[in-house]
C-alpha cells in the first residue's frame, strides 16, 4: 500500500486589518483617557523654591495626586480613596494671597490645633513637635526683629515694612489664644520644612481647604536649576534655560532623585 497523502495545512485565517474609522476611534479613546488623567487624577508640578528642603528641591519635578483630597462623588466615591489632609501631608494649593500661583507646603496644623514656634521649634497643642524633616539653613542670622516675629511666632507683632498681605495683618490677632495660633474650620496652617526661609502660613495665614490641589506622590524628574529661575519670566529667559536644559541633560539631572517618593 502506498502512503496517504498528507493533508495540505490550512492557512491561518488573515485578522481583519483595522479600518481608518476604528484606528481613529482608538487613537481618540486613548487621547481622551490621557486627558482625563492629567486634568482630573494627576498633574505635572515644578517645586520652584528651596521652602520645601531637603525634601523637595528646586528643580525637582512631581505627579500630584488631584484626587485623594478631592470632594467625594456619589457614583465613584467608594472606588476612590477620597479622606481629609492630615498632620504631616505635603499639599500643593492655590496661593492665599497671589492668586493662580501654585504653592507646597507641609501640613502641621488642622482646624482646632493650637500652635506656637520657640525658638524655631514648634509646638501642636502644648507638645514639643520632633520633627525630622526640618532643617534650618538660615540659623546663623543674627536675632532682629525679623527673626523674632519667625522664630517665635505669634509671640511678637510683625516689624514695620514686613511684607505681608494686610489682611492676614488685620485677622491675625483675633486667631491668637494664650499666645498661641488657633486654625480656625476648613481650614490649614502650612510650613515649609526649610523653616528659616520659607514663606508659610505665618506670613500669609491659613489654607483654606477649598485652595487644596492634591498631594505630590513622587519625583519624575530632577535637575540641577538656579535659584532665581522662577523669577525669569522673559522669553528669551525661558529660551535660554530650556536650550541649557537640553545641552546639560545627562550631567545635571539627578538622577538619584528619579522615581522617589515624597513623605
Amino acid at each position: 500500500m502506498g502512503k496517504r497523502d498528507k493533508k495540505p495545512k490550512q492557512a491561518a485565517p488573515e485578522k481583519p486589518k483595522e479600518t481608518t474609522a476604528e484606528f481613529i476611534a482608538s487613537m481618540a479613546s486613548v487621547l481622551v483617557t490621557g486627558l482625563f488623567i492629567i486634568t482630573f487624577i494627576v498633574q505635572a508640578f515644578e517645586i520652584p523654591s528651596s521652602s520645601m528642603e531637603n525634601t523637595l528641591l528646586i528643580g525637582d519635578h512631581v505627579f500630584v495626586d488631584r484626587e485623594r483630597f478631592a470632594p467625594p462623588t456619589k457614583w465613584v466615591g467608594p472606588l476612590l480613596p477620597y479622606r481629609e489632609p492630615k498632620r504631616n501631608d505635603i499639599v500643593v494649593f492655590v496661593s492665599v494671597d497671589t492668586p493662580g500661583m501654585y504653592i507646597v507646603k507641609r501640613i502641621v496644623g488642622l482646624p482646632g490645633d493650637h500652635l506656637r514656634v520657640v525658638g524655631g521649634d514648634l509646638y501642636r497643642n502644648g507638645e514639643k513637635l520632633s520633627e525630622s524633616y526640618v532643617v534650618h539653613k538660615d540659623s546663623a542670622r543674627p536675632e532682629d526683629d525679623y527673626t523674632r516675629y519667625r522664630d517665635y511666632f505669634p509671640k511678637f507683632p510683625p516689624p514695620p515694612g514686613m511684607d505681608l498681605p494686610q489682611e492676614w495683618i488685620l485677622t491675625m490677632g483675633s486667631h491668637i489664644q494664650g499666645g498661641e495660633i488657633v486654625v480656625p474650620p476648613d481650614t490649614y496652617f502650612g510650613m515649609g520644612d526649610n523653616r528659616d526661609v520659607s514663606k508659610d502660613s505665618r506670613y500669609w495665614g491659613f489654607i483654606p481647604r477649598a485652595n487644596v490641589i492634591g498631594r505630590p506622590m513622587f519625583i519624575y524628574w530632577s535637575f540641577d536649576t538656579p535659584r532665581d529661575q522662577y523669577q525669569k519670566n522673559t522669553i528669551g529667559d525661558r529660551i535660554k534655560f530650556v536650550v541649557h536644559v537640553i545641552t546639560h541633560f545627562f550631567t545635571e539631572t539627578r538622577w538619584n532623585r528619579t522615581l522617589r517618593m515624597v513623605r
